[in-house]
């Protein structure tokens, strides 16, 4: 099918705390997940390849071992397996809806979810699969956002979705600051400068290196993807 987005391929991180329940903490909601589902669902109609990173925060955080004295390397290693019980939600949630799709992981797990190789990937990709990269990128002391900037490079996407609970990137926390604005657009270059903590330094850089652009959205406001994707003014967009 050809496809009616403006992009061609994307891909979508999303944290771990987007599968929460809003109310209780609950690390693994199935109606947040039925939610996300639906989104994914709608943009795949339009005819775009998906991609998707997703994080582990809600379960476990590799920092969080450390103040109960596991290293950082363990830990970062158990946030690792965190993610991959996300993908495997998001799958499971994806494909009751009949939207096929493959985990791929950076550590190997057979059992479970194919190893990530780039070539089998894109071939996913062109079958029209979903994929769900889960693990990080395989190494402690990398977060979910380089995986990323990472796998997005890796891919060849056209752009990477940062879906968040807001829409874009502010000058300050909006939760925690009502005078905070929003910035419509901003060089990764500026994003950097400001330490801006929507997304780390290392994956500003990498999609810098590779001219991926980067829009933050709300990715819980109904039809924001879809409009993302029609090349709309949505969120923030980050670019050269």
């Amino acid at each position: 099918m050809k496809a009616r987005s403006k992009f061609k391929r994307i891909l979508i991180k999303l944290s771990g705390e987007v599968f929460q329940n809003p109310h209780d903490g609950e690390p693994l909601d199935m109606a947040v997940l039925n939610s996300v589902a639906d989104q994914i669902c709608d943009i795949k109609a339009q005819g775009v390849e998906i991609a998707i990173v997703v994080g582990g925060g809600n379960i476990y955080r590799g920092q969080t071992g450390v103040q109960c004295g596991i290293d950082r390397t363990t830990g970062d290693y158990m946030g690792m397996l965190a993610t991959v019980i996300n993908s495997l939600a998001l799958q499971a949630a994806l494909e009751r809806k009949g939207c096929f799709t493959r985990v791929m992981t950076s550590i190997e797990m057979a059992a479970v979810a194919e190893p990530f190789i780039r070539r089998r990937a894109m071939r996913h990709l062109e079958k029209g699969r979903v994929v769900i990269f889960g693990a990080g990128t395989g190494n402690p002391f990398f977060t979910t956002d380089s995986a990323a900037a990472l796998r997005a490079s890796e891919i060849g996407a056209d752009l990477l979705v940062k879906g968040t609970k807001v829409d874009g990137i502010y000058t300050a926390d909006p939760m925690q600051d009502k005078t905070a604005k929003r910035f419509k657009t901003i060089s990764y270059s500026e994003a950097i400068r400001r330490r801006l903590r929507v997304m780390d330094t290392a994956a500003f850089s990498l999609c810098q290196e590779n001219n991926i652009p980067i829009i933050v959205c709300n990715f819980f406001k109904k039809g924001e993807l879809v409009r993302v994707l029609k090349g709309e003014p949505v969120g923030t967009l980050v670019r050269a």
